[in-house]
């Protein structure tokens, strides 16, 4: 059962805790789905979380989501396995609220970032290392474009080893990233930049590409928890996509530590 729960504000109503679904199952995973913005706001972010319930129907999830940041203490993260950052952007947490979220992590728990979870607290330094460092730069327009696969040794590429594929050719918003993170995290995906044909105004190559070595989905064991970024997720049209499900089920359930 789904229980919605509304803060009234002046004028509007906004979701507090928009949704918490349980199974009645005993093992289960418990997840939070964080999607609070401060500064572009994807029009995905409802098609994500709605993934997500259907994903945690699927797979037997307990799935919670809220964009109020107040609600990051420990005795609520407790209560959960791995934190979703749903399409979250710029200063999304207070230094209360972030020093919760550490010990929530270095408790052995997860994070997963999905696309601009690379465009969220630029001023935060331990977060930029639980991202390694690849915060988000540029990009050129959306399009089709195709991502190499470098790693199917890992849940959430489990779907392409099924499929018995070295590339994965589909349309979404390709991120240019501060700094490369692979000196500090296993990537499981590249852009392959001879396949974008459209860099937008200016052609601005140095922002929107990454010269090359242009990492889109990795992973990393980082002090204590186990940290998960995917690019995909800019479009609401591809969280329907089956492929880009299977990806995120297994990241999560490996953030979550309940896969290797």
């Amino acid at each position: 059962m789904r229980n919605l729960i509304l803060v009234l504000l002046p004028f509007l109503f906004l979701p507090r805790m928009a949704v918490s679904q349980e199974n009645n199952e005993s093992e289960k995973i418990n997840v939070l789905v964080f999607s609070k913005t401060k500064g572009f706001r994807h029009k995905s972010i409802t098609n994500g979380i709605k993934c997500m319930w259907e994903l945690g129907d699927k797979h037997n999830w307990s799935v919670t989501a809220t964009e109020d940041a107040s609600l990051f203490t420990d005795d609520f993260l407790k209560r959960f396995d791995v934190v979703v950052w749903l399409n979250t952007t710029q200063d999304v947490l207070n230094e209360e609220q972030q020093e919760a979220f550490i010990r929530f992590f270095k408790s052995g728990k997860g994070y997963v970032g999905i696309h601009a979870a690379a465009d969220t607290e630029y001023d935060w330094g331990w977060y930029g290392k639980l991202m390694g460092g690849a915060w988000f730069k540029g990009h050129p327009p959306t399009q089709l474009a195709t991502l190499i696969i470098e790693d199917t040794d890992h849940p959430s590429m489990d779907i392409f080893k099924e499929m018995n594929t070295t590339t994965w050719t589909v349309i979404d918003e390709w991120y240019a990233h501060k700094a490369n993170p692979r000196p500090h995290v296993h990537v499981l995906m590249t852009l392959d930049e001879n396949t974008v044909k459209n860099l937008g105004k200016n052609d601005d190559r140095e922002n929107k590409l990454m010269g090359g070595d242009h990492p889109m989905a990795w992973y990393h064991e980082f002090e204590g928890g186990r940290a998960f970024y995917t690019n995909r997720g800019h479009t609401p049209e591809s969280f329907d996509d089956p492929v880009l499900r299977e990806h995120l089920r297994g990241g999560i359930e490996w953030a979550a530590g309940k896969i290797k």
